[in-house]
């Protein structure tokens, strides 16, 4: 880089909505970032989930808890693009973090799949969130997002819809106004 100064990536990180992003899509949202780098970086939301079943949108053979097992609105960015986060045993191709891999091949999807004997570490997103160079990097000194280490506990969370208070509060006493907030401030 040109400025000499030391990239830091936030893959492997959990960002959370810091409170500025009302009125947007991101409002109260918990992003997984797949991949930042000086190009740009790639995330999941891993707290939206569609009503969507897999079995609806993917004309595969898939076993049943998948194909029964609901959609998640990984982003606003080309929601027809279809990505599976996958954890479990050794991953020596693990590409987020230790245990984690992200894919996009409906076919590995489907050999993975039969493979599994826990099809609760598969998660199936529709969309993405992306940021052009130096984009995700300004929302961070602006405080839109809050990081918070990503964990395998979190990314397969058995209540997706309460994950942002619910790490918000893991966070410490000076977030739980904000883990409190209602979805639309008009409620208060």
């Amino acid at each position: 880089m040109a400025t000499g100064k030391k990239f830091h990536s936030l893959k492997g990180q959990l960002l959370l909505d810091g409170g500025q992003l009302v009125g947007s899509f991101f409002h109260h949202t918990v992003v997984l970032i797949c991949q930042h780098d000086p190009e740009g970086a790639f995330g999941l939301v891993i707290n939206r989930v569609s009503e969507n079943k897999v079995g609806e949108v993917l004309v595969a053979d898939l076993p049943e808890p998948l194909r029964e097992s609901l959609v998640y609105v990984g982003g606003p960015v080309q929601s027809g693009a279809l990505s599976y986060l996958h954890a479990g045993g050794l991953l020596p191709d693990a590409n987020v973090m230790d245990g984690l891999k992200i894919g996009h091949s409906v076919d590995e999807l489907v050999e993975l799949s039969e493979n599994m004997v826990e099809p609760a570490k598969i998660r199936v997103f529709a969309g993405y969130a992306g940021w052009s160079p130096g984009q995700l990097d300004d929302e961070m000194k602006r405080a839109a997002w809050i990081s918070h280490p990503a964990s395998l506990d979190l990314i397969f969370h058995a209540d997706p819809q309460n994950l942002w208070s619910f790490v918000l509060k893991k966070k410490g006493w000076q977030y739980r106004l904000l883990a409190d907030s209602p979805p639309d401030l008009s409620w208060n």
